[in-house]
């Protein structure tokens, strides 16, 4: 029976190669969703645009990749996931080439549309196909390699962005895609052959309510911070958008005959609660991630490209247990694995809760570490589990989802935090500058006022070291938060079903008990 499993799979020519084409095209777009946070500054100078109008160069990506991403499945099916995936790449790559070649913000905000779309299906086609060209027994390196993509592209973003950026122009974080997009289409249309296309109907309704519902979330996340979150009308029409587009669509899927994504993905547990764990891992990895380079670039004077290597560390913990976990699916209970590796994240988060303005750079490496080591435990067996009891034809669908259910995690993590920072920071300001006034310091209260001008230039020094540590404090209460929410997931891992070994070694698919 093992070796049937094996033999249903697709067949390439050459595997290693059709690998690195898949891969490599799934990186340039996980790295550009990074790379061009650290150029938006050189863009606003260079495109005249306000800070307010520059972030529509990130959102207008996140919106687009957000609404293309349910269609994933549906498009595979009718043109085929060879010809959807060439369509991708070309397309990512030539608005990539635009977006260098913007005048103007209006231009750029139009490229980057286009370039979600590009780069919304990379990403689930990609795990899909790396699925599909392996056999059963090899899929579980074949999702270490594919995880590998995942992670290391938000961590080496900034360091790529930030070399681009000081060397050369932010107009290179978009040309660096070109010879990459080049030589993925050669080997893609080289070397994979097409699948069965199926004709089957497509739900546009429900379709319609999920890119309202996930429209009105992503804007409400994405602007929130800046329009006062639920005191702006703006906030409240959007989040009454998104709660009212993602319930009609939850109860248009459970009673359409045909709904946007098969029924099967929701009947399985093991996918579900996968879904769950990629939201987890989203809201809280991801948000860290984030805030890691403000804390060190803002409050630390690290310049951008020091702050990239350092951050750095956490690719080099994802590479170990990456390649480890690979080795361990079908040998190791993934469950095991997976609570492993949110105890690990969730000590490097708890060794974030005791940093000080103080401190050398070798705490943020050693906990980067240790934090990239619990990511690498626990998107290996997730994936495996995720897909294990899944028929084939549900794969580019369920792909779909957990891609979709991360990207929607981060999004939430990232507003939670940022939102909270900048709570906690203006409350532990308060709490702070209550103690320090020219009425209570040790010494003469008139002593300041005699100096004049020199005295309150000492006042306002004081003030900065106030704003230092109240923003510090706010930092080490996400991280707080953060520690909590990840040490809930150690005990939640064994809610997922335990695989049965399958004769012939190789990890075995999640069998349904």
């Amino acid at each position: 029976m093992a070796a049937s499993m094996d033999q249903a799979h697709l067949k390439v020519s050459h595997k290693g190669l059709a690998t690195t084409a898949i891969m490599a095209a799934m990186v340039m777009q996980v790295l550009d969703t990074t790379i061009t946070n650290v150029a938006l500054p050189h863009m606003s100078a260079s495109l005249g645009a306000s800070p307010e109008t520059i972030s529509w160069v990130l959102t207008s990506y996140i919106l687009a990749s957000a609404v293309s991403i349910p269609l994933t499945g549906w498009l595979a099916d009718r043109v085929g996931a060879k010809k959807l995936f060439i369509f991708s790449v070309a397309t990512f790559t030539i608005a990539s080439i635009m977006c260098a070649l913007a005048q103007n913000i209006t231009q750029m905000v139009l490229f980057r549309t286009l370039q979600g779309i590009g780069g919304a299906f990379l990403g689930p086609l990609a795990q899909t196909l790396m699925l599909d060209i392996n056999k059963p027994s090899e899929q579980g390196k074949a999702m270490s390699v594919y995880g590998m993509g995942v992670m290391i592209g938000p961590i080496m973003g900034p360091i790529v962005g930030g070399y681009l950026t000081e060397w050369f122009d932010w107009r290179w974080c978009f040309l660096i895609n070109v010879p990459v997009g080049i030589v993925c289409l050669a080997g893609l249309i080289t070397l994979l052959p097409e699948k069965e296309i199926k004709r089957r109907s497509m739900d546009l309704f429900g379709f319609a309510m999920l890119a309202l519902g996930l429209c009105g979330l992503q804007l409400m996340l994405d602007r929130g911070q800046n329009a006062d979150w639920f005191s702006s009308k703006e906030i409240l029409v959007e989040a009454a958008l998104g709660v009212t587009g993602l319930w009609i669509f939850a109860v248009h899927t459970a009673t359409a005959k045909k709904p946007l994504f098969s029924p099967e993905l929701f009947a399985d547990r093991n996918f579900i609660s996968a879904s769950v764990f990629m939201f987890v891992i989203g809201m809280v990895m991801f948000a860290a991630m984030a805030l890691l380079p403000s804390l060190l670039e803002g409050l630390f004077g690290y310049p951008v490209v020091d702050t990239g290597e350092i951050l750095a560390s956490r690719g080099v913990g994802v590479l170990i247990t990456m390649f480890v976990s690979g080795k361990l699916v079908g040998k190791v209970d993934p469950r095991l694995m997976v609570a492993s590796g949110f105890a690990l994240s969730s000590w490097s988060l708890w060794m974030m809760m005791g940093w000080t303005l103080e401190q050398s750079w070798q705490p943020f490496v050693l906990s980067g570490l240790i934090q990239g080591l619990g990511i690498g435990l626990v998107f290996v067996p997730l994936q495996v589990l995720a897909f294990g009891t899944l028929p084939p034809t549900s794969r580019t669908e369920g792909a779909a989802v957990l891609n979709l259910t991360r990207n929607i995690g981060s999004s939430i993590g990232i507003a939670i935090v940022v939102a909270l920072l900048a709570r906690n920071t203006q409350v532990s300001h308060a709490d702070l500058a209550a103690h320090i006034s020219p009425n209570n310091l040790p010494l003469d209260p008139g002593l300041l006022a005699r100096f004049g001008q020199y005295g309150s230039a000492a006042m306002q020094i004081a003030d900065g070291m106030v704003n230092q540590q109240a923003a510090m404090i706010a930092y080490l209460d996400d991280f707080y938060i953060m520690t909590i929410a990840c040490a809930l997931g150690i005990p939640a891992a064994f809610l997922l079903r335990k695989p049965k070994a399958r004769a012939g070694g190789g990890p075995a698919p999640v069998m349904a008990e």
